[in-house]
């Protein structure tokens, strides 16, 4: 197995045995180095060695909030002259429908001088995994398969096959497409619901997470989404806006899906107003308060920090005259990012009495299950919490704020 990328640094820190993402151990990339079955490179032109391409590239949005696919199209320019006939590639980055049979498609033909089904095969695929969840197993999760031809779905399916045990074939690329927008934008809309709801319960007396927790007794029609201070990670915050975008080719507007994105991009400066509160509680003002936000990373148990809301929990608080600290097991420092070069540097804080009983308020921002909760409800002044992390410790009351 062959790894391609452009940053030298991953590619030499592999080939050391070195891993650099947390639920993947170092010994098992160890393992497959020294075994000769995983090497990694940045020449393009090794493509030539393989039977297959899998392009697992980032698709961000750019900064009016729509689809960026230049890492797809300048990762078709880059393989494209060294692809081979027979060779198969595989699109396993989440897109717009048509991005794999017109985009990825015609930047591989005019670059390779090849046709797509005739000379190679073409197809996607998307990525289905759970990060922070010990019990998902990638081998066991079902694979969605849409090829450019019949043919070119058979070897994609022969390919996975190979891993996975479960392949789910599909008519097209573009039905595999829309079958990753379908699974985060049906997240996404029903965390907008849950996080609509806390809202609305808060303002009643009512706790919102009792609540779920009472409605997934019900053994039919009903799944448990929780809210949270916005969302986070490369899939649920963007995905929606790249079916949007490409309905409005269609003359097609999808009013009920861009109220969920309005919902959920809002839900920090309403965690925000709840720090305010607390604060106010307290004779205290934002201005001046020293914050402290638990959890950098945009869900438990992982060190993925990317669109992570507690950025923007962090700016906010900080545009408002707080000083800002963080606490992160995961993210002991803040790597450079395109969207917050501030932070860059900023490391985490220790965690010891001396660091909590120091700052005026603490949010909870990701519930990661390594930080002592019962250590935080003894040494912290005012607690928010926005993952419902501290139910189970007990605290003096009013202490703790939900939010």
């Amino acid at each position: 197995m062959l790894g391609l990328d452009i940053d030298r640094t991953k590619v030499e820190s592999l080939n050391q045995g070195r891993s650099y993402i947390k639920h993947i151990s170092s010994e098992a990339v160890m393992a497959a180095v020294e075994a000769k079955r995983f090497s990694a490179s940045n020449d393009f032109s090794r493509i030539k060695e393989v039977e297959a391409v899998i392009i697992c590239v980032p698709t961000p949005l750019n900064k009016n909030r729509e689809p960026d696919i230049t890492f797809i199209i300048e990762t078709g320019k880059a393989i494209a002259p060294h692809l081979i006939r027979g060779i198969l590639v595989v699109l396993e980055s989440t897109t717009y429908p048509g991005t794999t049979d017109e985009d990825l498609c015609g930047v591989l033909e005019a670059g390779s001088g090849l046709k797509a089904g005739v000379d190679f095969h073409l197809a996607f695929s998307p990525e289905r995994e759970d990060p922070g969840n010990p019990d998902s197993k990638v081998a066991a999760i079902p694979k969605v398969v849409g090829g450019y031809t019949p043919a070119c779905l058979e070897r994609a399916k022969a390919l996975y096959s190979m891993a996975i045990k479960t392949v789910v074939p599909v008519s097209s690329c573009r039905v595999a497409e829309a079958t990753k927008l379908l699974e985060n934008t049906f997240r996404s809309v029903n965390i907008a619901l849950v996080n609509e709801l806390k809202m609305v319960y808060t303002a009643m007396g009512i706790d919102v997470w009792e609540v779920i927790e009472a409605a997934r007794t019900k053994p039919f029609g009903f799944m448990a989404f929780y809210p949270g201070p916005g969302l986070g990670g490369h899939c649920i915050p963007i995905d929606p806006f790249y079916l949007t975008w490409k309905a409005r080719e269609y003359g097609q507007h999808t009013r009920f899906i861009e109220l969920a994105g309005e919902v959920n991009t809002a839900m920090p400066q309403y965690a925000a107003h709840r720090v305010a509160e607390a604060l106010n509680a307290g004779s205290k003002a934002v201005n001046g308060s020293r914050i402290l936000v638990i959890g950098l990373a945009y869900k438990p148990n992982v060190d993925d920090d990317r669109e992570s809301p507690s950025y923007v929990l962090m700016d906010m608080l900080k545009q408002q005259g707080a000083q800002v600290a963080y606490y992160d097991p995961y993210v002991p420092v803040i790597k450079l990012t395109r969207e917050h070069p501030h932070w860059a540097g900023t490391r985490s804080v220790a965690w010891n009495r001396a660091t909590i009983e120091g700052f005026d308020l603490v949010l909870v921002a990701t519930n990661h299950a390594t930080v002592n909760y019962e250590e935080l409800a003894e040494w912290a002044h005012c607690i928010v919490d926005t993952r419902n992390a501290m139910a189970r410790v007990k605290t003096a009351p009013g202490r703790v704020w939900k939010a």
